[in-house]
């Protein structure tokens, strides 16, 4: 029978605490460690803390860090978790007096949220470096396809001609879009809720400022209440990732459409492709098919963290805290795997000019600048000239021609709809129908001519270098804060 006037509770200890335990095991002792040692040194340069108290509880933190084999650990239910643990061990070697300090001015409340937030910082770190690759990836490939001809597609249907380059520039435009609001919500990771206590932060003279500085946080969270509350850092940071996969969703969906057999604009190289196991002929680009639903079950880890958070009350609460940070994890993984599988794939896959050329033949996608050119050099209406335009079409696609051969159809059709014959020579019709005076007279800021892709291209540049940079400042700023804490903590055991 089981003994209700003792904690834990089997059942519970089973589906609660020892889960947790794990989790803590895996993704968080390195933080405790890093603010039990910066705790330490503030409480020491405070005054809070006399520096012989001090030397002795960092010679025994130091001792049991490098003493407990924290893999091997199993939860026994004699410590609560792996804080009270190494609470324990404090006081098994300092006596109960001395190895309790270490916790003065201080609650688990504020500790939890900056061990979430320091966990959060390095996944969101190598989040952000896999997607900045990835736009890197995007950005050398449109520039390397700023001229290859591809057809664009709206409602499903064959549209207008422009190029490789330009699609995987409007792609990397999103990206970089998203990776502005992936670290802008990083940056609300940075700031530190150390010295918040369990709620209005504490009578000590502590230094909350030194304390963010020790831990490579910008500044301290400044509301005490918001610190063990808000779970906002959350919200946003989940947020933001699921942009990045349900945006770059699309771009998937577009190429396994681009690799079906009836269109087959892109072609996936055989490094990319598994062979059916009965049917010989076929060639399954599968890994889009891979990306298509890891992006999907990112956006779903994503929705999962973000809507637990709803209707949960403005405190400190498990609902934000172990098990559904260490749930969240799983959206970083699944993420990162998508953005690396898509660079790899951006970078291998090519666009097959002779199908681009048989559908730009087969639905007259051209015929628009037909129209233009009509209205430029004819003097026309655009509605006359659109009309001209679409019988012309109509005719070539009834014959079965495509339209650089369809001259006759188009003097016939232009003599019908203005009682005058045509100044366009053949010749010239044939420049006005093709694909490249099609992409080349767009030069406009944002379209696919030579003039407009350089600028932008050049743009883009620019933005992913300033993204990279904003990142590497901080990432340089938290090794310095990591090396003086390193450093500070030193001088402590040896004073």
């Amino acid at each position: 029978m089981t003994d209700l006037t003792k904690f834990p509770h089997p059942v519970y200890k089973d589906t609660v605490l020892a889960p947790l335990f794990e989790g803590a095991k895996a993704h968080y002792v390195g933080a405790v460690r890093s603010i039990n040692r910066a705790h330490l040194v503030m409480l020491t340069e405070t005054g809070i803390l006399e520096a012989s108290i001090s030397t002795a509880i960092a010679n025994v933190l130091s001792d049991i860090d490098n003493a407990i084999d924290v893999p091997s650990l199993t939860y026994t239910g004699e410590y609560e978790d792996y804080f009270f643990l190494v609470e324990a061990e404090l006081k098994q070697r300092l006596g109960p007096d001395k190895g309790g300090m270490l916790h003065t001015a201080r609650s688990r409340n504020d500790m939890d949220h900056t061990v979430f937030k320091l966990a959060l910082k390095q996944r969101a770190d190598q989040l952000i470096a896999q997607a900045q690759h990835l736009a890197d990836t995007m950005l050398q490939k449109a520039r390397r396809e700023r001229d290859t001809l591809i057809v664009a597609y709206t409602h499903g249907q064959p549209a207008q001609p422009t190029t490789f380059g330009h699609y995987l520039s409007a792609a990397l435009e999103v990206l970089l879009r998203d990776l502005e609001r992936l670290q802008t919500a990083r940056d609300g990771l940075d700031h530190c809720p150390m010295g918040a206590a369990a709620i209005t932060t504490t009578g000590f003279p502590i230094d909350r400022e030194r304390m963010a500085e020790l831990l490579g946080f910008s500044e301290p969270l400044r509301n005490s209440y918001g610190c063990i509350a808000s779970v906002d850092y959350v919200t946003g940071l989940y947020s933001a990732i699921k942009l990045v996969f349900l945006h770059l969703g699309r771009l998937v969906q577009d190429f396994q459409f681009w690799t079906a057999f009836e269109v087959g604009q892109l072609y996936v190289p055989d490094a990319l492709v598994q062979i059916s196991s009965i049917m010989p002929q076929k060639r399954n680009p599968v890994p889009i098919e891979h990306l298509r639903h890891m992006a999907s079950v990112t956006c779903g880890r994503c929705d999962t963290i973000i809507n637990t958070m709803h209707n949960t009350p403005f405190t400190d609460m498990n609902d934000s805290e172990g098990e559904v940070q260490q749930a969240g994890y799983a959206a970083f993984e699944s993420g990162g795997r998508v953005l690396n599988l898509l660079a790899a794939l951006v970078d291998a896959c090519s666009i097959q000019s002779d199908r681009v050329q048989a559908t730009t033949d087969a639905a007259c996608i051209t015929i628009t600048e037909l129209a233009d050119t009509l209205v430029r050099n004819e003097a026309l209406s655009f509605r006359q000239a659109h009309e001209i335009a679409a019988t012309t079409s109509r005719a070539v696609i009834a014959a079965g021609k495509p339209l650089r051969d369809g001259f006759s159809a188009f003097s016939e059709a232009f003599q019908a709809h203005t009682q005058r014959t045509s100044n366009m020579s053949e010749a010239d019709f044939k420049s006005a129908v093709s694909a490249e005076t099609f992409v080349a007279l767009r030069t406009h800021i944002g379209g696919p001519a030579p003039e407009a892709m350089e600028k932008a291209l050049a743009h883009y540049t620019s933005v992913l270098s300033a993204l990279q940079q904003r990142q590497s400042t901080t990432i340089a700023r938290e090794k310095t804060a990591n090396d003086a804490l390193q450093q500070a903590f030193n001088r402590l055991m040896q004073e």
